[in-house]
């Protein structure tokens, strides 16, 4: 049990971040209705570069999770609540993963105007015209219109959809959730984004039986479609909350026990040791999702950092997962 001294739970500011802390919070206080537990906000490097491109590569590690760690290695917070794709493979002496909650849906979502708000050109194939246009439920990558506009930061995004549509028009977009859906719905240039399902649902946004975006503060007249993993592969460790702890703090170790999700962190520990063996760093266009089939765990990869896509998997033993990753990563870089 924790000791009657309040364990301190630091995060980022941010809505979603701040939705992970409470949900981190909740299963705490489940699991210890004895024990004390606070949430301590901490603004972090990534929270103030709000203009700096994502897909930059000289952008400094850690950029969302440095903060954090400094106020662990000084004793300012007890645990550390991350989206678990933002947390760097390679940990500062001291620190270690403590454990993964249960993961959420791991696809990425097109979010997109929905064609009863907006007027849909007749002829999809036409060029882009400066005017919104919104699209029928359930859009799907392939029937994106010629030359549509994709507002994403991210090189494994951009890379997966330049691979299907090398047509596509990629430009970057900051924010958050909340910014982002409304740069979706206001701005004519921009016909869609990719965002996480599981960022989404965390913030409470969810879909009506007709495709559209529902939840609070949701612009009018949005709607998403969930993308398969065959069509998105997911970044390392996405839709997953880390929790990253002192090392040898057994107070501390003995919450990540109980909060702890076994098949979750078999998975997230074979995707990190990938994308350690392949470089590290989240800007790196790479992905890679491991899950249970059976008995067996199976990880999926592709990297683009030769150009074309390179695409591998392996299956073993979960007791073997970083091994699996380390494997799969020899295979796209061999």
């Amino acid at each position: 049990m924790p000791s009657p001294s309040s364990i301190r739970i630091a995060t980022r500011g941010s809505a979603l971040a701040l939705a992970q802390a409470n949900l981190v919070l909740a299963q705490c206080r489940a699991a210890f209705p004895d024990g004390s537990f606070e949430i301590k906000i901490i603004k972090t490097t990534g929270d103030k570069l709000q203009t700096a491109s994502l897909s930059a590569g000289d952008l400094p590690k850690g950029l969302f999770t440095k903060e954090l760690e400094v106020a662990l290695l000084e004793g300012e917070a007890d645990l550390a609540v991350h989206s678990l794709k933002d947390l760097p493979t390679e940990l500062p002496a001291g620190l270690v993963l403590g454990a993964a909650l249960e993961r959420a849906d791991v696809r990425d979502v097109l979010v997109y105007r929905h064609i009863e708000s907006i007027a849909c050109p007749a002829d999809a194939s036409a060029p882009i015209q400066q005017k919104k246009r919104g699209f029928k439920p359930e859009l799907s990558i392939a029937a994106l219109p010629f030359g549509a506009t994709v507002a994403t930061s991210s090189t494994r995004r951009s890379a997966q959809l330049l691979e299907r549509r090398p047509d596509l028009k990629i430009v970057p977009i900051r924010g958050n959730v909340g910014t982002r859906l409304n740069k979706i719905a206001s701005q004519a240039e921009l016909d869609t984004t990719v965002l996480a399902a599981a960022g989404l649902e965390r913030l409470g946004f969810g879909w009506t039986p007709g495709g559209q975006l529902d939840g609070p503060g949701v612009p009018a007249g949005l709607a998403a479609t969930r993308l398969s993993v065959s069509e998105m592969l997911p970044c390392v460790g996405q839709a997953a909350i880390g929790l990253e702890i002192r090392a040898n703090d057994p107070r501390v170790e003995a919450i990540c026990a109980k909060l702890k999700h076994e098949t979750t962190h078999h998975c997230v520990t074979a995707e990190r040791a990938f994308l350690a063996a392949m470089g590290g760093g989240c800007h790196l266009a790479v992905a890679a999702y491991a899950e249970m089939v059976g008995e067996q765990l199976r990880l999926r990869g592709v990297s683009f950092l030769k150009g074309a896509a390179q695409r591998s998997e392996v299956m073993g033993n979960s007791s073997s997962a970083a091994a699996l990753g380390a494997s799969l990563a020899q295979s796209l870089i061999g």
